[in-house]
């Protein structure tokens, strides 16, 4: 009881060090860390200790423990408590902001939304609390997908930076804004947001680190715009600028002095983040572009340094990361002949998604899409085609849901009997009336699909002009996949009709293009083509040699077919619903067919 005259501060900062000593031992002792802030109440201390101490006991039981329900409790009163408090803005912001994280974690959004818009509210006097808070809203309104509400957040918190006089702060406003319209397809509002953000950051002068980062995240946004629409080739400008500015900030060090400005005391994403995504977004391009053995340097590049962050930093947006690079790297490994790797990862893929079901919902489509492609590579059409339906019904994103539909119906006009849906599909993206995106390589993929169905269907004339469109589009923007398929598909076409010198000019770069990306199936078609073509001519030479390259070809897809259909992950193909299974049986071998491809 003599404690209890004591000052209060003694008690309560012995107990407060234990407390922080049990909480950082190695390993941890948080059931003692929790014991010592239990018993701060013993004292019956004044209301800014016990609602700092309820603070601190909820965060702990939060980050550290599965008791949910005494950490909803403790935090709930330190929010309740502290706002009876005047100038104790500090532990009552921080109590709004982690009961606010607690309840959407809890998947109790709508009891996180009153608290946040409350602290909001109260917290105009203290700049750094409010625009964190602004921020936390907007991203729980995005995370629901409600952009509007998210957007006009960013817009009050960019007039609020500007008022408070931290250019840095409305820029990351202003930028954060932009990425959602640009998510949102608003392209009429984004263009001029972006040259808005791209004259603040140019003409913002401050902390260095600060500075690069803002033009990390304007450049990144500006690329991610280009790929979206398509443009491989007028992309590469803002690229290299995006690549020579991580460069510039991995040189800085983080020792900088902190902004004077409280608005301004905030990181877009940590240095090491950045790196990441420069490479993510170089490896998107790199696939686009069809030059895959770049994209293969720089995704293991990537996966390198995700695992050491991830070993040290749980933040979900390293998994998030993880998971689109897979997704763009098993397009690679599809198309360079490397089925079986492919497959692996596509499973790699399914255990993340199993970790998290926010990142299972965001890339379901994804991922029934990429199992829909390796149904395909591995000719079980029947799947692919299940595959991509289950795809189709999960997204609403417009880019992917062309893609889908582009691919569905590559497998309708194999099959060559789905007619009735294979027009219906096609009426949904005709390339020369109302095309459903602005993506240019998406559309030129379009135009190659009319092409190869009139080749199937023997109206030659009409697939040649299909695919010299593809080709014109394809050969403006470098994308150099559906060069090769084009070139290779008229050089076939005019075989056909015996201009055997015309074929001869087609396949013959097709087949160094397809070398050069490299594309295993178009390199098979090629060899195959300039077999015949060369027979056809008397080339005895040249023929055989084409023919051994066939067969080389030939023999390294079947091998990599029966290797991918006799993994256990290959039963993945039959998964259209739910959650990705857990458990694979192995298989007794292949049970498809190479035919279609030798």
């Amino acid at each position: 009881m003599a404690a209890t005259t004591e000052a209060p501060e003694s008690w309560y900062l012995a107990l407060l060090g234990f407390a922080e000593h049990f909480r950082t031992s190695s390993p941890p002792k948080i059931r003692l860390c929790v014991h010592c802030l239990q018993a701060v109440f013993q004292f019956k201390p004044p209301p800014r200790v016990e609602a700092r101490t309820h603070l601190q006991l909820g965060s702990v039981l939060y980050r550290h423990t599965k008791n949910s329900e005494l950490a909803q409790t403790h935090l709930e009163k330190a929010w309740f408590i502290s706002q009876q408090i005047s100038q104790f803005e500090d532990v009552k912001f921080e109590a709004a902001s982690i009961l606010s994280e607690f309840y959407c974690q809890q998947n109790l959004v709508d009891s996180a939304k009153p608290v946040l818009r409350k602290a909001i509210q109260i917290s105009q006097q203290t700049p750094y609390w409010h625009c964190r808070l602004l921020f936390q809203l907007a991203q729980l309104h995005a995370l629901e997908k409600d952009l509007v509400s998210a957007c006009d957040l960013l817009g009050v918190g960019a007039e609020y930076a500007r008022v408070m006089g931290s250019e840095y702060t409305r820029a990351l406003f202003l930028l954060s804004k932009g990425m959602l319209l640009l998510m949102e397809r608003k392209l009429n509002e984004v263009h001029p947001l972006l040259t808005l953000c791209g004259t603040i950051v140019e003409n913002w002068q401050g902390n260095p680190i600060q500075k690069e980062s803002l033009r990390v995240f304007f450049l990144v946004l500006q690329v991610t715009h280009y790929l979206d629409a398509g443009q491989v080739k007028s992309v590469k400008p803002c690229l290299k600028q995006l690549q020579q500015c991580i460069q510039t900030i991995s040189t800085l060090h983080d020792d900088e002095i902190l902004p004077t400005n409280p608005a301004a005391l905030f990181h877009w994403l940590p240095k090491e983040h950045m790196c990441v995504l420069v490479y993510l977004v170089t490896v998107m391009h790199s696939m686009q572009a069809g030059y895959l053995e770049k994209a293969q340097k720089y995704t293991d590049k990537a996966l390198m340094q995700l695992e050491k962050l991830k070993m040290l930093d749980s933040s979900p947006i390293l998994s998030t990361f993880q998971v689109i690079l897979l997704e763009h790297i098993i397009m690679c490994r599809l198309v360079t002949g490397h089925k079986a790797t492919a497959l692996q990862e596509i499973s790699q893929v399914c255990q993340l998604c199993q970790q998290s079901p926010r990142l299972f919902t965001n890339h379901a489509a994804q991922l029934h899409t990429l199992l829909g492609l390796y149904c395909i590579s591995v000719n079980c059409m029947d799947n692919a085609e299940a595959q991509f339906t289950a795809a189709l019904q999960m997204t609403t994103h417009q880019e992917l849901w062309t893609f889908i539909v582009t691919n569905l119906a590559s497998v309708y006009i194999r099959e060559g009997n789905r007619h009735q849906e294979l027009y219906s599909l096609l009426e949904r993206i005709n390339p020369d009336h109302n095309f459903p995106v602005s993506s240019h390589c998406l559309r030129a993929a379009a135009f190659y699909i009319r092409g190869l169905l009139s080749f199937f269907q023997g109206r030659y004339n009409e697939a040649k002009r299909f695919l010299r469109e593809t080709l014109k589009m394809s050969n403006a923007e470098d994308l150099n996949r559906l060069t090769a398929c084009s070139l290779v598909l008229l050089g076939h076409i005019f075989f056909v009709l015996g201009n055997h010198r015309e074929s001869n000019n087609m396949v013959v770069p097709a087949m160094q293009l397809a070398s050069k990306i490299p594309d295993m199936s178009v390199q098979l078609w090629s060899s195959a083509l300039l077999k015949d073509l060369n027979k056809a001519c008397g080339n005895t030479i040249d023929a055989h040699e084409a023919a051994q390259m066939h067969q080389n070809f030939s023999q390294q897809l079947l091998q990599d077919h029966i290797a991918a259909c006799s993994l256990p992950e290959h039963n993945l193909i039959s998964w259209t619903d739910g959650l990705p299974p857990v458990q694979f049986q192995p298989q007794n071998g292949p049970t498809t067919s190479l035919a279609s491809l030798l």
